[in-house]
């Protein structure tokens, strides 16, 4: 009879201490995504700045590690592609000197990266 409520209570606190270390793991793998995000968010609203100051060469980096970052987001596929493409787009008009245009796309970029 020992034997069986021993082993009850062992199967119990396996299944309980696995049980924890699944949520751990879901909720690193929550943050990790969050800080990717606000990552990108981050390089894209540092890049909207130098476009407004006409810095167009340091807006260019911003841009470039905000696409690089965009990268490592998982899940919301066609949500992170809508708002990669605005970040082109911005890229490209910053290119182009159309800071109007460059700005209007980035904001655009930043509102759907926000929305994740």
């Amino acid at each position: 009879m020992n034997f069986i409520k021993t082993a009850a209570l062992s199967i119990f606190l396996a299944a309980s201490l696995s049980a924890g270390s699944t949520l751990a793991l879901a909720e690193e793998a929550v943050t990790a995504a969050n800080d990717v995000i606000s990552e990108t968010i981050s390089h894209i609203e540092k890049g909207l700045a130098e476009v407004n100051k006409s810095d167009l060469s340091a807006a260019n980096l911003h841009l470039k590690a905000a696409r690089a970052a965009s990268e490592k987001i998982t899940g919301h596929d066609a949500a992170v592609k809508e708002a990669n493409d605005h970040v082109v787009k911005g890229q490209i008009f910053s290119k182009k000197g159309d800071v109007i245009k460059s700005a209007e796309e980035l904001n655009k970029a930043i509102a759907l990266y926000k929305s994740l």
